[in-house]
């Protein structure tokens, strides 16, 4: 059963990404209103409970992984609006 609390949206999209003193780059390959999901990242932050933007709350295959927010700011929530008009 999928406990999602928001509906997920496909991207492709180069990312940057930075956690604590560890920058890198990967691909967003998943957005929704709750969090994202990044594969091909060139580092992999530890699960952990501090939040910075997110948490991250697991490592997927392919050098990804996933993090939660528990609110996007209304420019985060206007991007997921426009992904989801493209893909949709």
């Amino acid at each position: 059963m999928d406990q999602r609390r928001s509906p997920r949206f496909v991207t492709r999209f180069d990312a940057l990404v930075s956690a604590t003193a560890q920058q890198g780059a990967g691909v967003l390959a998943e957005i929704s209103y709750a969090g994202a999901r990044l594969t091909g990242a060139s580092i992999q932050p530890p699960v952990s409970p501090f939040e910075v933007e997110g948490h991250v709350v697991r490592h997927i295959d392919e050098n990804g992984f996933a993090i939660t927010c528990e609110l996007f700011d209304p420019e985060i929530r206007a991007l997921v609006d426009d992904v989801a008009a493209l893909v949709g």
